[in-house]
């Protein structure tokens, strides 16, 4: 075994999703995982999308049990060991395939080619481990994003996975393949090939957002000091994720979490403010987005609103999508990140507008963190932060954002976005003042008439 597959054996859970690269070691760990309780006396199973695609590993499997077999059937593709032990091995050409039998361990091979995975999965494989309490390994390159392995593989992923694990790791992780070999390939493959067949990236091959995704991950220390942080709120199924972005463009941190309350998540916002410098916070004003953000004005942190429609989503998408094709911006080698990136959609409306999201069942939550926190750096907020939600507010909308909260100061600061409006960090409440976006202030008594 090399050091990454010793890793997610290490962090294995009851059910554990690889994400794996091209020639990582897939099959080797699939085959580990099923031997050991096999000789323990128990009865394991491997699944593979055909049986053309199952061959290989039957043939590698007689090859390491052949000493301890007592027999086996190549009709059933099924081999009995000293002990009690059992390996058999299916196709998911149908998905009931083993109906009925119960297992310690289970093995799903390349399961992103499954055409039925969800079906097999609910319906048939995961009865068959209620009896011994068995666990479960899917292994597979990923193959686009519209599939149900992206669906496993994000189940593993955030703080509340309970007994589900997930992994993402390159065919740079195997130590027995040349980077040489690697490199050659990326000069070979396209961007999207590559990302998908050798960064194990889940990528969308229709509608492809971002561009030069690669190209823009750091590779020294980050550069600058913290200038935005970008916030995406989420509470139950999505997550909430906030982005530190410096003034050189690069991004500094990333939080991502779900399933935590908004006080908790202000005061965890409060505390990542205070360790970058107190740079501004743009922070979705959509839903539950204009009370917090009005208590987190009250607290005194420099923040401004961004209300989120189809046209500000798009603008401040197309600001990120430039800003990766003209190389301005730098991210870190983060899965999430670069994985949600890669996925990101572009979809025609009946209007001829587009329509940019994650696609079914993905997240995009981190992309539009970014996409916000970007916009405060190449100085676009004057647009991003919507011209509705502001006028909204000037006729009287109090039960939304109160006036007093988004008086932030006045002129200059280390703000990047030259937006006198986010100011050097002086809160200045007591005047219940607020900045319309042309820059004037504007008194509580002129606010309401």
């Amino acid at each position: 075994m090399h050091p990454a597959q010793a890793k997610i054996i290490q962090e294995s859970r009851r059910f554990n999703v690889c994400c794996l690269g091209r020639r990582a070691g897939k099959t080797v760990l699939g085959m580990d995982r099923l031997i050991h309780p096999a000789l323990a006396g128990q009865p394991t199973a491997w699944f593979s999308p055909t049986y053309r695609l199952l061959s290989d590993t039957w043939r590698e499997l007689q090859t390491r049990l052949y000493p301890v077999t007592v027999s086996k059937s190549e009709q059933e593709h099924r081999v009995e060991l000293q002990g009690g032990g059992v390996v058999e091995m299916w196709s998911l050409d149908s998905p009931d395939a083993g109906r009925g039998r119960a297992y310690a361990a289970v093995v799903l091979d390349e399961c992103a080619l499954v055409a039925e995975l969800e079906h097999a999965w609910q319906e048939t494989i995961r009865p068959m481990l209620t009896d011994l309490k068995g666990s479960a390994w899917f292994l597979s390159t990923p193959k686009g994003v519209a599939n149900y392995f992206h669906i496993l593989y994000q189940k593993g992923q955030g703080l509340f996975r309970g007994e589900w694990r997930s992994w993402q790791m390159p065919t740079s992780a195997n130590p027995f393949i040349d980077p040489a070999e690697i490199a050659s390939a990326k000069e070979d493959l396209s961007e999207l090939a590559y990302s998908q067949e050798y960064m194990a990236a889940f990528v969308s091959w229709q509608g492809a957002v971002f561009r030069k995704i690669l190209d823009a991950v750091a590779t020294g220390p980050a550069q600058g000091k913290g200038a935005v942080i970008g916030v995406d709120w989420g509470r139950v199924n999505d997550y909430s994720v906030f982005v530190v972005v410096s003034d050189a463009g690069e991004v500094l941190a990333i939080d991502r979490f779900r399933g935590i309350e908004y006080a908790l998540q202000r005061g965890r916002l409060a505390a990542l403010y205070e360790r970058w410098g107190r740079p501004t916070i743009i922070a979705e004003a959509n839903s539950m987005g204009g009370p917090v953000i009005e208590q987190l004005a009250r607290d005194g942190l420099k923040v401004r609103p961004f209300m989120t429609t189809n046209a500000s989503k798009a603008e401040a998408v197309e600001a990120l999508a430039l800003a990766f094709e003209r190389g301005e911006i730098k991210i870190p080698d983060d899965p999430v990140l670069i994985g949600e990136l890669q996925a990101f959609e572009a979809k025609p409306l009946p209007s001829g507008l587009m329509r940019y999201e994650a696609p079914s069942g993905g997240h995009d939550d981190t992309v539009m963190a970014l996409a916000i926190g970007w916009q405060g750096v190449v100085g676009c907020k004057q647009k991003a932060l919507n011209a509705e939600f502001m006028h909204s507010m000037m006729a009287g909308n109090v039960g939304l954002v109160a006036p007093s909260a988004w008086r932030m100061g006045g002129g200059g600061g280390s703000d990047p976005s030259c937006d006198p409006s986010c100011g050097d960090g002086r809160s200045d409440r007591g005047e219940g003042t607020i900045i319309a976006l042309d820059g004037r202030r504007i008194r509580r008594e002129e606010w309401v008439q």
